[in-house]
C-alpha cells in the first residue's frame, strides 16, 4: 500500500515538470481559455502531427510567446491566424479557412460520402434482383 501512495505522489509531482507551456497563465480565464483554443489549432511547423500546445520545440515555444503577446495587446483571433498564415501559410492551422485553395478539402468528404452512398444503393439493389439459390432449386 505504501508503495502505490508513493507512486501516485510521485506522479502527482512530477506532471509539472512535464509542463510544456511554462509561462504563466492569463487573470482573465476568457483570455486563457482563448490562448488554449487558439495554441491547440496551430501546427508545430517542426513537428507536424502535433499542436503548438504539445510540441517542445523551440519554434512552438516562439509561437506560443508571439501568440501570448498578440492576446495580451487585445488582437482578435481572426487577426492571431491571419497572421500565422500570411507568415507561415494555412499549412500552420489545423482546419484551413474555407477559401478557393481549400474549397477541395472541405467539399471532397461529402462527394466521397455521397459516392459511396450511391455505389452501396446500387450493388443493394442488384442483389436484391438476384434469384435466391433455394427459390432456383425448388422450381426445379
Amino acid at each position: 500500500m505504501r508503495k502505490l501512495v508513493a507512486c501516485v505522489l510521485l506522479v502527482t509531482l512530477a506532471s509539472p515538470a512535464l509542463a510544456i507551456d511554462t509561462d504563466k497563465a492569463f487573470d482573465d480565464p476568457q483570455l486563457q481559455a482563448r490562448y488554449e483554443h487558439i495554441i491547440e489549432e496551430v501546427r508545430c511547423l517542426k513537428c507536424q502531427n502535433q499542436s503548438i500546445k504539445d510540441s517542445n520545440a523551440f519554434l512552438a515555444g516562439d509561437l506560443r510567446r508571439e501568440i501570448r503577446r498578440m492576446l495580451a495587446e487585445g488582437k482578435t483571433d481572426d487577426e492571431i491566424y491571419d497572421f500565422l498564415v500570411a507568415r507561415y501559410g494555412e499549412f500552420a492551422l489545423y482546419r484551413p479557412r474555407m477559401s478557393g485553395k481549400t474549397l477541395v478539402l472541405w467539399i471532397a468528404p461529402i462527394l466521397l460520402l455521397l459516392a459511396g452512398g450511391f455505389v452501396l444503393v446500387n450493388i443493394l439493389r442488384r442483389r436484391m434482383a438476384m434469384p435466391i439459390d433455394g427459390d432456383a432449386a425448388a422450381e426445379e
